[in-house]
């Protein structure tokens, strides 16, 4: 899967992963990590993801990271925001008040590039990946993450051959496989019936559909 992919999804504005009102396990589990106010958070492949002011407008700088220009022209102008725009080597930083996005290939990031940040989300990136891609996806952000850096996963898990993804079906197994010796892994929340946030999936054809939602801290 490559960066094609994507542009030709933003073009043809197929782009039923976007969701336009904040993510309720973002609301409901965040609280729970302990980030401080004014600690800056990542946000991988974030796309336009309206959490991105969630998060803002909960004191936090926001760091996001995306690799169509589409998808964060709209975020800008959704959001009713001016920004800023500067190249900065293998990036286009974008940014308006709290929030940045940076414009670019994310396994093209370092930490001197991107700088420190006390946690991280990740609704959509983990999921969008193959599993042959996933290794590489952990790996990167492990780079990037100082430790004790703090991070709610949010995953799905349904019968992958019902379904071409993405997004991908990630088990819990797999999960604890790839993060091992990376983060500390804690499941907060099992939510069995997710097809009342995504009722397309069921047109689609999936016989089950579920929500896990896990709190990670860097080893």
């Amino acid at each position: 899967m490559d960066a094609e992919f994507w542009h030709t999804r933003w073009r043809n504005n197929e782009i039923g992963f976007h969701q336009d009102e904040f993510n309720r396990h973002i609301v409901k589990h965040w609280p729970t990590l302990g980030v401080q106010s004014g600690s800056r958070v990542f946000v991988p492949l974030c796309g336009k993801s309206r959490d991105l002011i969630w998060l803002a407008g909960r004191g936090h700088p926001v760091v996001g990271c995306e690799i169509n220009e589409i998808a964060v022209e709209k975020f800008f102008t959704e959001a009713g925001l001016v920004p800023q725009i500067a190249t900065d080597g293998p990036v286009r930083r974008w940014s308006a008040r709290s929030i940045e996005i940076l414009l670019g290939d994310f396994f093209g990031l370092s930490r001197a590039l991107i700088g420190e940040f006390g946690a991280v989300f990740d609704r959509a990136s983990l999921i969008a990946f193959p599993e042959t891609m996933r290794p590489a996806y952990v790996q990167a952000l492990a780079k990037i993450t100082a430790p004790g850096t703090s991070m709610l996963l949010i995953t799905l898990e349904y019968p992958q051959h019902e379904m071409d993804g993405p997004p991908f079906s990630v088990t819990e197994l797999e999960v604890r496989d790839l993060f091992s010796g990376v983060a500390e892994i804690e499941l907060l929340e099992l939510a069995s019936d997710a097809f009342h946030d995504f009722p397309r999936f069921r047109q689609l054809g999936l016989s089950q559909l579920s929500e896990k939602v896990y709190r990670l801290r860097r080893s």
